[in-house]
């Protein structure tokens, strides 16, 4: 009886503390803290792998120490607020391993952040962060780039809608570790990951490598940025096959990835497979879906362009590709670019489209066709069949804010600006598919900066 008695006092000073926790905040409403679902690690710097569920509070700041891995069907959750830095010395790669999940769900005002522990950040001090999945791929990498652990490094599967977790209001910045010559880690590195995952409001800011990258996988994603990224700023490969809204790439005119001659830093780059001698119509082939799209180039704003800047949108070794309701503007090089016979028989037959976009480039041609395109198809057959295009002579009649600013771009349509009209969702860009048919400007922008809040710039 005792027990008991004591066991009720306990009930009852439990409730009058919790009575007493909203009572102190009686103008606002009761203060909502987020209670850790499994663990809290006790060492704030992460290495190695984790085995088990974890939390990572916003009441810390975290280290990634090297290769950090989730493992063994683990969740990593890291709350909103959250922020997880990184040293230059053992720059800190985040790897979510197949089976495993990440539930990262920041929000506008309070973003996740990876970022630079350095106090002045360079490209390079962030690895960068890495899902890995059990959707279909084409096998064109056996393992994932950069991941040398045999343990960790496998990725794709055959589960179309393979879940693994959620990605929101996220910035990641200063990636791009080099793991080996040549061989960089992206700022988010997405392998064989299924359409049961979410994807939306992810910053990419100066990464040494890739901005985004995926590798197979069948995800939808929406509201992406990749800002002052070195090399490609949407990399597609190894049979992705998804449908994207609201993205944006922005090139800084004095910042390229000089790795390789004639690897071209360009807004997008498809590739299917990357040697010839596996068949580039190995499927699942590359077929991105993207509506929406802000494309900026460098656009010889100022004399220190770099001269390997390339392409608004490079398709190579037979990837397909279907890019509606976009803008490129100021890109160095042609804003299409296609460069395999089998993505030309895709784009000659209908099956890659580029409908209702507007386009402006420095060069003397805005398409280019590759050496390597034996079935015919010239450039002007590609103006042909780009159905609603618009190719402008002077990037200022797209009516931009300050598209080329490269510390504080403003992509929102001036008042009257054609961009705000004239957006046309048919064929695979309905709702059914993950795109949204009321919006009827074309860009990434309309009138709401949905960039507020949550992303960066000026790095």
């Amino acid at each position: 009886m005792r027990k008991l008695n004591s066991l009720l006092l306990i009930g009852l000073l439990s409730v009058g503390l919790f009575s007493s926790c909203s009572d102190d905040n009686n103008n606002s409403g009761p203060d909502v803290e987020i209670t850790p679902t499994t663990p809290v690690p006790t060492s704030t710097t992460l290495s190695g792998a984790i085995t088990s569920s974890v939390t990572l509070t916003k009441d810390k700041t975290w280290t990634l120490d090297g290769f950090v891995y989730v493992t063994n069907n683990s969740t990593l959750t890291i709350q909103p607020g959250t922020r997880i830095v990184s040293r230059r010395a053992n720059a800190g790669v985040l790897v979510i391993t197949r089976g495993s999940k990440i539930d990262a769900k920041g929000t506008a005002s309070e973003p996740i952040v990876f970022t630079s522990a350095e106090s002045s950040p360079v490209a390079g001090d962030l690895g960068g962060v890495v899902v890995a999945g059990s959707a279909p791929w084409n096998g064109n990498h056996a393992q994932m780039e950069g991941i040398s652990d045999a343990n960790y490094n496998k990725f794709g599967g055959t589960v179309s809608n393979d879940n693994s977790g959620f990605l929101q209001y996220i910035r990641i910045e200063y990636a791009g570790k080099t793991a080996n010559p040549n061989d960089e880690v992206n700022g988010l590195s997405m392998y064989g990951v299924g359409s049961g995952t979410t994807v939306d409001h992810i910053q990419v800011t100066r990464g040494l490598d890739d901005g985004f990258e995926f590798f197979g996988g069948t995800f939808n994603a929406k509201y992406l940025i990749a800002y002052n990224c070195a090399d490609d700023d949407f990399d597609f490969d190894d049979g992705y096959r998804g449908n994207l809204q609201y993205l944006i790439s922005f090139k800084d005119p004095a910042f390229t990835d000089t790795k390789s001659s004639g690897d071209f830093s360009n807004n997008l780059e498809w590739d299917n497979m990357s040697a010839s001698s596996k068949g580039y119509a190995t499927t699942p082939i590359t077929h991105a879906r993207i509506s929406n799209l802000t494309a900026i180039g460098p656009n010889n704003v100022t004399s220190s362009v770099l001269a390997n800047y390339g392409f608004g949108a490079r398709f190579r070794r037979g990837s397909e590709f279907e890019i509606v309701n976009s803008v490129f503007l100021g890109n160095q090089l042609a804003s299409l670019s296609i460069e395999s016979t089998e993505g030309a028989a895709a784009y000659t037959a209908g099956t890659s489209v580029f409908k209702n976009n507007v386009i402006h480039s420095i060069a003397a041609s805005p398409f280019n066709i590759g050496s390597d395109v034996t079935n015919g198809l010239t450039a002007a057959q590609i103006q042909t069949l780009a159905t609603g295009l618009q190719i402008l002579t002077n990037p200022a009649d797209a009516n931009l804010t300050d598209p080329f600013n490269v510390a504080a771009p403003n992509l929102m349509p001036k008042s009257g600006s054609s961009l705000l009209t004239g957006a046309s969702f048919t064929g695979n860009f309905t709702t059914a598919n993950g795109f949204e048919t009321t919006p009827t400007f074309r860009g990434a922008m309309g009138t709401t900066n949905w960039t507020s809040g949550w992303a960066v710039f000026n790095k």
